[in-house]
């Protein structure tokens, strides 16, 4: 049986083994008696952890039940949708940095270069794939 974390109002936590169609329902505080309702307790590193860590987490977590797939034409999509964003807000997507564009000029809507993504995919006999070339220090999948 599980162990559930269940809060008095005035003895504080305490644990209780407790089955799972019953976890919802309040338990006897141990030391007055008092029914008290079920709490879910957050790790203190959850709590102090920083903002991007978990961002990155929550979105790990939900790609492991709905997966993303890069492609050629999603990441095109994201840069359209991203351009469209920056353009909307009026913001060039630089922060904290004080030099805009690097004195380049940008043009928004316009597709990031990816002549230099392109690779070369040999198949073999067996089904593998081997990429020639671009990055020999590399495993294939």
């Amino acid at each position: 049986m599980p162990l559930y974390d269940y809060k008095c109002k005035d003895h504080g936590v305490f644990h209780q083994l407790a089955t799972m169609a019953d976890s919802g329902k309040p338990q006897a505080c141990p030391t007055c008696g008092v029914a008290s309702g079920r709490i879910i307790m957050i790790p203190p590193e959850v709590l102090a952890m920083a903002p991007e860590k978990r961002k990155a987490m929550e979105k790990n977590e939900r790609a492991r039940h709905e997966p993303h797939f890069s492609t050629t034409d999603s990441r095109a999509e994201e840069a359209e949708k991203k351009a469209f964003e920056l353009k909307r807000s009026g913001c060039c997507g630089h922060r904290a940095s004080g030099a805009h564009h690097h004195g380049k000029p940008q043009i928004i809507g316009a597709a990031p270069d990816q002549s230099n993504l392109k690779q070369q995919v040999i198949y073999l006999a067996d089904g593998s794939k081997v990429f020639p070339s671009q990055r020999p220090w590399m495993i294939s999948h």
